[in-house]
């Protein structure tokens, strides 16, 4: 009743996708500051999120979409605009601005969405359930989905034990390495969509 192959293919690839060592700086620069409980409840809310995003996609994703008129490369590229500019604010130092945002749950937006269930996700899971015809597949795709969030989880839970070693500079340099990470990411997920989009017209 399980499907080994789906089960390796689709948690590599959203491995890859995902990325749980690349998301690590990332985490630590925008919980930074935070108590360790704090950052420990975003490690697990930034990961619920996350898959109840998949999750929704992986069941509803095409009628979504269709629903709402929205292209595959425009999600991408909506995607990494909004990541482009989280960037900016982790390279300039000014993740405190605005003040009456100081507080918001990062867990949610951009940690939970667009970063881990981004569109390379979204449409990976999406494809992947579709193509799972028996019950025995679906099984597989569902635990791979699973599995890969539980490392996304344990990932980032233990990633805090770094911030006891690197203290506050070592913060400020991961926070702007992250930044540096982290627009990359953007702007490759603009131009994969802006490609996409080329290649469709």
């Amino acid at each position: 009743m399980f499907d080994i192959a789906v089960f390796g293919s689709l948690f590599l690839t959203l491995f890859v996708i995902m990325d749980p060592p690349g998301i690590t700086p990332i985490f630590l620069a925008l919980t930074a500051g935070r108590p360790a409980k704090v950052q420990k409840r975003m490690a697990f809310q930034a990961v619920c999120v996350a898959g109840g995003v998949i999750a929704v996609f992986g069941v509803l994703g095409h009628q979504i979409l269709n629903y709402l008129h929205v292209s595959v490369p425009a999600l991408m590229i909506a995607g990494g605009l909004l990541l482009l500019l989280i960037a900016l604010d982790l390279l300039t130092g000014k993740t405190d601005e605005p003040k009456q945002t100081k507080d918001v749950n990062v867990a949610l937006v951009p940690l939970g969405m667009p970063l881990l269930a981004g569109p390379g996700a979204i449409v990976s899971v999406i494809l992947a359930v579709q193509k799972a015809h028996s019950v025995t597949t679906q099984i597989s795709v569902w635990s791979a989905i699973l599995a890969i969030h539980v490392v996304l989880w344990l990932v980032m839970r233990y990633s805090l034990l770094i911030i006891r070693v690197i203290k506050d500079g070592g913060v400020v340099l991961v926070t702007r390495l992250a930044g540096m990470m982290l627009s990359a990411i953007a702007v490759q997920q603009i131009i994969n969509g802006v490609t996409q989009v080329i290649r469709g017209s």
